[in-house]
C-alpha cells in the first residue's frame, strides 16, 4: 500500500481500534507457486498493548503460507465507500473512494497446542458475545474430545509486526466544510449511503479539529 503523509495513520491506539473493530483479515504470503491469500478472523494479543496479533489457519494453509518460516502480510480493512464529486459542490472534481486500512508484516511464530486452544476459545467468545444465547466453545453439546479434534485441524500463530503501514483516507485533503457535506451525504438515504464510513470520517474530523484548538 503506497503511503501518503496526508493520510498516514500512525497512532497505535487508533490502529488497534481498527483491528479490533474489523477482525476479518486477509493473510497474504509469497509461496513457491506465487502469491497466495487466505481469509481468517484475527485478534489482538490480549497480553500485549502493541500491534501483536494472534490467529489460526486451517491445515494445510500453514504449509501453503509457510507459517513460522516466511513473512506474512495481514490486511485489515475498515469502513470504506464511494465518494461522489457531486458532494464537493460546483468545483472541478472526480470520484474517489474513502477507506481505512492496516497492513501488518512479519514472520509469525507458531503457537503451542494449548495457546492455540486459548485463541480459538477467545475467537468463539468474542463473536458469540453478541448472541442472545451464546454457545461457547467448551459448553455442551460440545465435549473436550470434539473441541480437541477440531483444534487439531488448525495451526495457531502470533505475529509481532516488523513493518506497519496504516492509512486513513477520509477526505483530509478537502476543506472542513466539504468534509462536513460528505459526512452528511453518507448519513442520508441514497445509493451510496454509508453510516459506518460517515462515523469514521466524523471521528477523524473531530480528532483533527480538537487537535487544532
Amino acid at each position: 500500500m503506497r503511503q501518503n503523509p496526508s493520510f498516514t495513520l500512525a497512532d497505535v491506539t487508533e490502529i488497534r481500534r481498527v483491528i479490533e473493530a474489523n477482525p476479518w483479515a486477509t493473510v497474504v504470503s509469497s509461496s513457491d507457486d506465487g502469491l497466495v491469500a487466505s481469509h481468517y478472523a484475527v485478534l489482538l494479543d490480549d497480553g500485549r498493548d502493541d500491534l501483536t496479533i494472534v490467529g489460526h489457519v486451517g491445515r494445510p494453509d500453514d504449509l501453503i503460507h509457510g507459517i513460522g518460516e516466511r513473512e506474512l502480510l495481514v490486511i485489515f480493512q475498515g469502513p470504506h465507500g464511494y465518494i461522489s464529486p457531486g458532494w464537493y459542490g460546483d468545483v472541478q472534481a472526480v470520484p474517489t473512494w474513502n477507506y481505512t486500512a492496516v497492513h501488518l508484516s512479519g514472520v509469525p511464530e507458531i503457537l503451542s497446542d494449548e495457546e492455540n486452544l486459548e485463541v480459538l476459545d477467545r475467537l468463539v467468545a468474542r463473536f458469540e458475545a453478541r448472541m442472545p444465547d451464546p454457545r461457547l466453545m467448551w459448553e455442551r453439546p460440545n465435549d473436550p474430545a470434539f473441541v480437541q479434534r477440531l483444534a487439531a485441524g488448525t495451526v495457531g500463530f502470533r505475529l509481532t509486526p516488523t513493518r506497519v503501514v496504516a492509512k486513513r483516507k477520509l477526505s483530509q485533503n478537502k476543506p472542513a466544510e466539504t468534509i462536513e457535506t460528505v459526512i452528511t451525504a453518507l448519513y442520508e438515504d441514497g445509493p451510496y449511503a454509508n453510516p459506518a464510513l460517515a462515523a469514521e470520517m466524523r471521528r477523524a474530523q473531530d480528532a483533527r479539529t480538537g487537535a487544532r484548538r
